[in-house]
């Protein structure tokens, strides 16, 4: 008996590999060209670190005409959770990330090199352990759990590296014809990789991020299909990576560690490797120190966070492509108005450590997105996110010429305004547009003084003043109450006002809105209408 008996034996109805290499043909692309993949598992929530690998791949491959697509990795059925492949689909459409090939539903895919589903890819897998197995490259390994258990307690014992390698692997030196009668009899087994590797010996690799890099060889026979006849990720990742052919694996620096047993399992197939760039972590600053975004302790870390906050997704893109290249915000600076995608992302430019995650600036990246839009898209995007998560906001809402107006406020200029970062941020920026104030703060000018005000500019309050009119009617009320009718002249002399136009200004704001900083008050107040200005001022008398 030989080894490809015995790998008749263990797996007798798997095809030849020649039959997949023939049908998933090398892609036709243009030169140059890269193909990448997001490859989550659907094992809890997508973390914000999963949707940054996912952006940088799809920049990559789509700045090169190349391809990106989703797999889903769900070979460890037992950690699967519900819904687990809709969460991930969603949230990619939810940032406008859609992949070009892979899984579009849970049962639904597009693309000519699926199933992209590992759990559907299970002969597959078992074909490439065949012909592993008929290279004399992987065996069967009757070991029980106890039995691998047992020997990581003498290791350890031992002071000793734990694993299953050299003299500690039990079943490598089997005959093939102990392990043929072992699985005529019966005997549960799983597959396990052959190393040739030895950790004395260094390999070199060059990161397409990290740079050079150089590790000692794998030389552990890991376990390449489990007994429920699924593959683990190490084997199942190779197999398809080469099968859908991926150029580019972009993944968290987590893997690192793994490039030499991965590069060896190419090695050992016969197969081109890609190219590996792993990514630093995004940070936390915690106390002074930095630790990586935690699913546990940060709502952040969850991609469905941003959702619930109605933070733009466009903002979060932007703000990722901020960490992933430092050029990203001068290219931004000088392009204000250009879509991300002509932005020349490099994947060699990306930063060798992980970036601390700044909510302040991502918001700020938020409120110039968001000035950028429509009223209308104001309006949509307001209302999408409130039929969700602010019934008061949608009823508020609910007038929509209304509200356009309110929005269309500082709207469309030069220097649009830029009050609101996220979408849960509306209904405390306009609610003032809804109801008058409850309480004020005039700030300089205060009690009969604020009042005076008030009375003196009812008397010439014309709702049908242009703005150069309005404004000096208001410099008008100042002089008459005794206040500087232009700053500068009060900031040549203070000594002789109280006060000045700015102070006037104020108070007639306070009076209106209830507060101090708003959008243009010529504008508020046209949108509010005269009934509704002289309704609020009286207020105060």
């Amino acid at each position: 008996m030989d080894y490809k008996d015995l790998a008749n034996l263990i797996f007798p109805d798997a095809k030849p590999i020649s039959y997949y290499e023939e049908k998933y043909k090398p892609r036709e692309l243009k030169e140059g060209a890269i193909v990448t993949r997001f490859a989550p598992s659907p094992t809890g929530f997508v973390h914000i670190g999963g949707l940054y690998q996912a952006l940088v791949a799809k920049m990559a491959a789509q700045k090169t005409g190349g391809v990106f697509f989703l797999r889903v990795e769900d070979t460890d059925q037992k950690r699967e959770i519900e819904n687990g492949v809709t969460g991930i689909i969603n949230s990619l459409k939810d940032f406008d990330m859609d992949p070009d090939e892979g899984m579009i539903s849970d049962t639904d895919e597009k693309g000519e090199y699926g199933p992209y589903k590992q759990s559907l890819r299970k002969e597959i897998y078992q074909s490439f352990a065949k012909y592993m197995i008929e290279l004399g490259k992987a065996y069967p390994c009757f070991c029980t759990t106890e039995e691998v258990e047992e020997i990581r307690q003498k290791q350890e014992a031992a002071k000793i590296r734990p694993g299953y390698y050299g003299v500690w692997a039990k079943c490598r030196n089997l005959t093939v014809e102990e392990m043929a009668d072992k699985i005529k009899n019966g005997e549960k087994f799983i597959v396990r990789f052959k190393s040739p590797g030895r950790e004395d010996r260094k390999i070199k690799h060059k990161d397409v991020i990290k740079g050079n890099v150089e590790f000692p060889e794998n030389d552990q026979d890991i376990v390449i299909i489990k007994a429920d006849g699924l593959p683990t990720y190490h084997f199942a990742h190779a197999v398809d990576d080469h099968l859908m052919r991926t150029t580019h694996v972009i993944r968290s620096d987590e893997w690192l560690s793994s490039v030499p047993l991965h590069l060896q399992l190419f090695q050992e197939m016969g197969f081109r490797a890609p190219k590996y760039a792993h990514i630093s972590p995004i940070m936390k600053n915690d106390n002074g120190n930095k630790r990586k975004l935690s699913k546990r302790k940060d709502p952040e870390a969850a991609v469905s966070y941003y959702k619930e906050e109605g933070i733009p997704p466009q903002a979060v893109k932007e703000y990722l492509l901020n960490i992933a290249n430092s050029t990203f915000e001068n290219w931004r600076r000088a392009n204000p108005n250009k879509s991300i995608d002509e932005f020349d992302f490099q994947l060699n430019k990306m930063s060798v450590s992980g970036a601390l995650f700044d909510m302040v600036k991502l918001l700020d990246i938020g409120k110039t997105v968001i000035s950028k839009m429509t009223a209308e898209e104001v309006y949509d995007k307001s209302m999408e996110w409130a039929k969700q998560y602010d019934q008061e906001l949608e009823k508020i809402l609910e007038n929509k010429e209304y509200a356009l107006k309110v929005f269309g406020i500082e709207r469309g200029n030069q220097k649009p305004r830029k009050d609101i970062s996220k979408w849960s941020e509306v209904k405390e920026n306009i609610i003032y547009m809804y109801e008058a104030p409850k309480e004020y703060d005039f700030d300089k000018i205060q009690g009969e003084d604020a009042k005076k005000v008030i009375e003196e500019y009812l008397k010439v309050y014309n709702e049908n003043d242009d703005k150069e009119t309005w404004f000096n009617k208001i410099k008008d009320t100042a002089e008459k109450c005794g206040y500087a009718r232009e700053v500068k002249e009060y900031k040549q002399n203070p000594e002789k006002w109280p006060g000045h136009v700015g102070d006037v200004s104020t108070v007639l704001r306070v009076a209106i809105t209830g507060r101090r900083n708003t959008p243009d008050l010529y504008e508020i107040m046209n949108v509010l209408g005269k009934d509704e200005v002289i309704s609020r001022l009286n207020l105060i008398k």
